[in-house]
């Protein structure tokens, strides 16, 4: 889809205010990215993660220089490197893989968070395509190759699947073991699945991915069929990095359709709910969705119509049609959906720069926000986000550039981790196949 000069400015200046998220919250010490703007914040993994796929972004756009862009990239790199892997309380992980949050300063788990795996993989995606884009000949770049190599390898995905299970676990934590939730029906873990699946040393078995797909949720939902996933964010997380146009596995074949094509669909559903509304949330419409995980107005009740109470909440993973929803609006999730849905993306961008009040940060960043929630004085202007998180910013950066250019595709369609991944879970056909089948 070609877009007029104006839609492609404003598609420019969001993904440089969001790639200024990264620059403003980095430690230059150890490459080291804040959760989100909040004064003190810890380190997020995932966050981390995110930051060294915005450098590639940003140096291909010019946002930083490219020498920069990888001296940013090697500092977090030989960070993880030579952090403590242990169980000891100094540790920044273990087995491969890293605590949820660390300290900004010194790197050590705090908050008592638990090994992630998730976060572990947007992190290890992270490296990766920074691997694959710094493919120059200079000591620097070479580098990065063999750290983001060797942080790969490290990882044992195998450690983290269930014993006498082909079941992934969320998280592990010192003295108490395996957490005792794992990852039912279709979620983020697509990402983490083909990572583990793809690994050359400590790899998943193809048999626990199609033990996962067994637990996935196929609906009709609006007239669509889909794979469901109430949040948003579930259908953008792995395509972030992952071309999934025209690939398939043995679910998406039987079904006919693929993940991104799911994907289009569960944004179309997102419109079709705000539309119609049926909690009547002030502001909701055809042009204003986004309805995903994260912050909100605080885990509370609020007067609500009829004199009915509404329940508001804090940060939670919010979906539709089933909820929970309760008036929160993500612009920066729409921006997600840009390659799977342009068209009302785009719609909904000039809805929430048009609309009163607005929904940007004075850096420019777009904001979550609730024009249902009223003040304890009963004030009714509503709330809005009063940090960004680097979680919702960075697929800002790397949706837009998907959108534009492809470039994280393109680069990720050449990591042999990607690709061995995606053929162990069963993937076929499109650009994994040469003879295009």
């Amino acid at each position: 889809m070609e877009l007029p000069d104006g839609d492609t400015a404003m598609l420019e200046a969001i993904q440089r205010a969001a790639f200024g998220y990264f620059l403003r919250s980095v430690n230059p010490s150890n490459g080291l990215i804040a959760d989100s703007s909040r004064p003190g914040a810890p380190c997020s993994i995932a966050a981390t993660g995110m930051g060294l796929s915005a450098y590639v972004v940003g140096a291909e756009r010019g946002f930083l220089p490219r020498l920069e862009a990888a001296s940013l990239t090697l500092v977090a790199l030989r960070f993880f490197r030579d952090s403590i892997q242990g169980e000891e309380p100094e540790a920044t992980g273990h087995r491969g893989f890293y605590y949820h949050f660390l300290d900004i300063s010194t790197g050590r788990r705090i908050w008592e968070s638990e090994l992630s795996m998730i976060d572990t993989a947007i992190l290890i995606a992270g490296a990766l395509s920074s691997a694959m884009y710094f493919s120059g000949p200079s000591g620097e770049e070479k580098e990065i190759r063999e750290l983001a190599t060797f942080l790969y390898e490290r990882v044992d995905w195998h450690w983290a699947a269930a014993e006498d299970s082909a079941e992934l676990s969320m998280g592990w934590k010192p003295g108490a073991g395996f957490l005792s939730y794992g990852w039912g029906g279709y979620t983020e873990a697509l990402l983490l699945y083909v990572l583990g699946l793809g690994s050359p040393t400590h790899p998943l078995t193809p048999q626990s991915y199609g033990a996962w797909t067994t637990t996935y949720q196929w609906e009709n939902l609006y007239d669509l069929d889909i794979l469901f996933a109430a949040p948003l964010f579930i259908h953008q997380l792995s395509h972030l990095w992952i071309d999934f146009r025209g690939i398939q596995d043995a679910f998406m074949r039987a079904k006919h359709s693929d993940y991104f094509e799911n994907s289009r669909r569960a944004t179309i559903t997102q419109s079709r709910y705000t539309e119609r509304n049926p909690l009547r949330f002030k502001g909701y419409g055809k042009n204003c969705w986004g309805i995903t995980a994260g912050l909100g107005p605080g885990f509370m009740k609020r007067p609500g119509p009829n004199g009915m109470e509404r329940q508001f909440y804090g940060y939670v993973a919010r979906g539709v049609p089933f909820g929970p929803d309760d008036g929160t609006i993500a612009p920066w999730a729409v921006v997600g959906s840009l390659p799977f849905a342009p068209e009302p993306v785009m719609a909904a961008l000039h809805h929430f720069r048009e609309m009163p009040g607005g929904a940007l940060s004075d850096q420019g960043i777009l904001r979550s926000f609730n024009r249902s929630f009223s003040c304890i004085d009963g004030t009714d202007d509503g709330w809005t986000s009063p940090e960004d998180l680097g979680l919702d910013q960075g697929p800002v950066v790397l949706m837009i550039e998907n959108f534009q250019s492809g470039l994280l595709w393109r680069l990720m369609r050449e990591c042999p981790a990607i690709v061995s991944g995606l053929r162990r879970a069963g993937f076929q056909r499109g650009w994994l196949n040469s003879d295009g089948r």
